[in-house]
């Protein structure tokens, strides 16, 4: 991790927020939910906030619309991709092409980026973003985030050393 840009107040930041690879890491980790106001407010941390994304899929259960709203109601925009179902009844849903078009396209507005995922598949996205001096900040559970995504972001910060920040 080398650092592109040190961290200043009048920074612009878009935080993109991985709801499904969250979700899945603190359930699995500890049956617990993500204290997304917390994330934002972390993520932010007293910069100018350009755009906070919630990316989740929609698999029709009963909660999840108002866990929808209480995103928005948080400050964050949700983009919603409902699952599919295949002809051999496996389900799939990602947002990672998603998420990687709109940082790049954000690229040319925010100083930072903040990532909120352990996806390896990202790793290559940070380094393309810190290529076009974009600063770039993971937040997500170490034990479930991918090494090469550490390795290529400007700073990691590991939401299991902060439980009673980061989960309800």
């Amino acid at each position: 991790m080398g650092n592109v840009t040190e961290i200043h107040d009048n920074q612009r930041v878009a935080i993109l927020a991985d709801a499904q690879n969250l979700y899945h890491s603190a359930q699995s980790l500890y049956s617990r939910n993500i204290d997304y106001s917390s994330l934002l407010s972390k993520g932010v941390s007293d910069r100018e906030l350009v755009r906070a994304i919630a990316y989740v899929i929609r698999a029709d259960s009963p909660e999840e619309e108002r866990f929808f709203e209480a995103l928005q109601d948080i400050g964050f925009e949700t983009k919603i991709k409902d699952i599919k179902t295949f002809g051999d009844g496996s389900k799939k849903a990602d947002w990672d092409v998603g998420i990687s078009l709109d940082a790049v396209t954000l690229a040319n507005h925010v100083d930072v980026v903040v990532l909120c995922t352990g996806d390896g598949d990202f790793s290559r996205l940070c380094s393309h973003l810190r290529h076009e001096g974009v600063r770039v900040e993971v937040m997500a559970f170490g034990s479930s985030t991918a090494d090469e995504l550490v390795d290529a972001a400007d700073s990691f910060l590991d939401l299991a050393e902060r439980e009673e920040t980061f989960l309800l």
